[in-house]
């Protein structure tokens, strides 16, 4: 009887990937292979890609030499965005056997009866336009959160973005699937979900194989907080105008979604956003923080935004870097803008020297630092629910509060994966607080 082959992944990217991967990973086991770490030697390596800036696609040829390292006899295949994209590009990167595009990266072990190595790499990938059918995933056991995709593709237009290239249109999960996954991934103990997708605020469209909206995402959200055995629910990025009022105002009063929002801004200026293409102004987004923070005043709020765009001057940049200042907002996500093919940016007039954008990039993550911070501290002395992750990391073990914020206690195995209240005494050097456990904790040692 022949040993059981041994598959490793690697994942580039956003949640999204995150819970794909996992799915991919358990047909990989139902197929009879077994899952190791991706830094042991496996037969197969499977890399599923991001393309949302040059850097992502950089890193992928730095996760295939890690994978060579490891085995050089190794199959290797690339899945993902970039794999849809630009497969025949991955297919010349040397040690590369397989792309699959879009619609074949849920079939990949339909494509590995042969797992010699090839003289260059073999690509399966379609028309985006055949992208047309949703598949659901959920990711478990790689991380103390669940990561539970509602919905893929995006019908946008933003002229810098490559992702309705690489995922195609707007699609749903049905209510009933997105509910059967969630009591699923609860009744392996599982005490965190977040809703991930490329647009999640589109949730409804496509639920059925058509364009209309069978639901929205407040159905979703109200459906999915009668899953009982859930104590978390996050919800991950979400654009401004999908934000509905009434969302937030339902979040406020929910059972198990906690008062944390990502939501992406791009550019302070009117202006540049409408060159983006982007569905909203500043006066919506400053609009639904100011909602947020009246209903739920302890409320994290993360904001995607980008420097560089082409066209973005001095005054447009001071612009978005003094309304970012002047927001109540928790952290930013700063993303310094990159050329990307077959997209209309990389064709506009008033390109931005790389030296200017990374300059501006930098005072960004200062801002950032500065906020996360000042949020950080308006919560000392709060009493709160932290759930633990499960790594030591140099003695302690970290965690994270309802309300997004990353806590720090001496490393105790017991805790992992539980729920535990405690109190916000001080926030390290390192920019992590520190606590204490409330009396009603005062068995755990600690």
């Amino acid at each position: 009887m022949s040993a059981r082959k041994k598959v490793a992944f690697y994942t580039l990217g956003c949640k999204l990937n995150f819970s794909e991967t996992s799915t991919i990973a358990r047909s990989f086991t139902g197929e009879g292979f077994d899952r190791i770490d991706f830094s042991e030697k496996a037969d197969i390596y499977v890399i599923n890609t991001c393309s949302v800036t040059e850097n992502a696609d950089k890193r992928f040829k730095s996760v295939v030499k890690q994978a060579q390292k490891s085995n050089p006899e190794a199959f290797i295949a690339a899945i993902g965005c970039y794999a849809q994209l630009k497969p025949e590009e991955l297919a010349n990167v040397n040690g590369v056997d397989l792309v699959l595009g879009a619609t074949e990266k849920f079939k990949i072990t339909n494509y590995l009866n042969d797992l010699s190595k090839n003289d260059f790499g073999e690509v399966h990938s379609c028309e985006i336009e055949e992208a047309d059918f949703y598949v659901g995933s959920y990711s478990i056991g790689d991380r103390t959160r669940a990561f539970l995709k509602v919905q893929d593709g995006c019908d946008y237009k933003c002229t810098y973005c490559t992702i309705p290239l690489a995922r195609g249109i707007s699609r749903s999960d049905t209510l009933n699937n997105v509910i059967q996954n969630a009591k699923e991934i609860s009744a392996k103990g599982i005490k965190e979900i977040v809703l991930t997708g490329v647009n999640i605020g589109d949730y409804g469209k496509g639920e059925f194989g058509n364009k209309k909206h069978e639901h929205t995402f407040l159905d979703l959200v109200k459906e999915l907080d009668n899953v009982e055995g859930v104590e978390r629910l996050r919800i991950s990025s979400i654009e401004p105008n999908l934000l509905k009022n009434d969302t937030i105002e339902f979040v406020a009063g929910s059972h198990s979604f906690v008062p944390h929002f990502h939501i992406p801004l791009q550019s302070g200026s009117d202006a540049l956003l409408r060159s983006m293409k982007r569905r909203y102004m500043t006066k919506l987004y400053t609009d639904r923080i100011k909602k947020i923070k009246e209903l739920m005043p302890n409320a994290c709020i993360g904001v995607d935004v980008i420097v560089g765009y082409p066209g973005e001057t001095d005054a447009h940049f001071l612009q978005t870097y003094n309304y970012l200042q002047a927001l109540d907002i928790s952290y930013l996500h700063v993303f310094t803008y990159s050329e990307r093919e077959n997209t209309p940016a990389a064709l506009m007039e008033g390109v931005v020297p790389k030296a200017v954008r990374a300059k501006r990039s930098k005072m960004l993550r200062g801002l950032s630092v500065k906020k996360r911070r000042a949020f950080y501290e308006q919560q000392l002395g709060s009493r709160v629910k932290v759930l633990f992750e499960g790594e030591n990391k140099e003695g302690y073990i970290h965690g994270f509060t309802e309300n997004y914020i990353k806590v720090k206690s001496p490393w105790n195995p017991d805790l992992v994966n539980t729920i535990h209240e405690v109190n916000l005494t001080e926030i390290d050097t390192d920019g992590l607080v520190r606590i204490e456990f409330c009396m009603a904790e005062a068995m755990i040692s600690v």
